[in-house]
């Protein structure tokens, strides 16, 4: 019976050092340096320091993100052609800045419209097997924050 009790308050234990962490399945996640910080997708939203959301409509946007066919025209390019992301990137002594991709934002977060026409805050090109465009429109827009040119832009 002791053991049974054991058993049945180590379990619960595990489960939430688990959750703790972040992780249920280690694996890579989507990652870029940025002045000697690391900045990486969050896995679990209330994790992240800075949270973004995407729109289709360009008036609600706060920030916009053109995706580039061309990666020499872009701000922000990823391109890879392996499974994994490579061992070592984005390591970093520091603890890494996290965002995550909300679908309720708060008034204060950066909302995304991400499209191929412009114009645009930032110019992405991914060419990638780890990175979706919305990762790299993330990311970028986490590391660096908003240009505030929006306004400008649209006239």
């Amino acid at each position: 019976m002791l053991r049974l009790k054991v058993l049945a308050s180590v379990v619960p234990l595990a489960i939430v050092a688990l959750f703790a962490r972040g992780e249920l399945l280690p694996g890579p996640r989507a990652c870029i340096e940025i002045a000697g910080t690391s900045v990486q997708i969050a896995t679990l939203s209330w994790q992240a320091h800075r949270h973004v959301s995407f729109t289709n409509d360009p008036s609600r946007a706060t920030v916009r993100v053109q995706i580039s066919d061309n990666a020499e025209a872009a701000d922000f390019t990823v391109i890879d052609d392996i499974d994994t992301v490579e061992a070592g990137a984005c390591e970093s002594h520091a603890t890494p800045r996290l965002v995550a991709i909300s679908r309720n934002p708060s008034p204060s977060d950066p909302v995304i419209y991400l499209s191929r026409d412009g114009p645009a805050d930032y110019r992405i090109f991914v060419s990638s097997n780890s990175f979706s465009l919305l990762d790299a429109a993330a990311l970028i827009v986490g590391a660096r924050g908003e240009r505030h040119r929006v306004k400008a832009a649209s006239l």
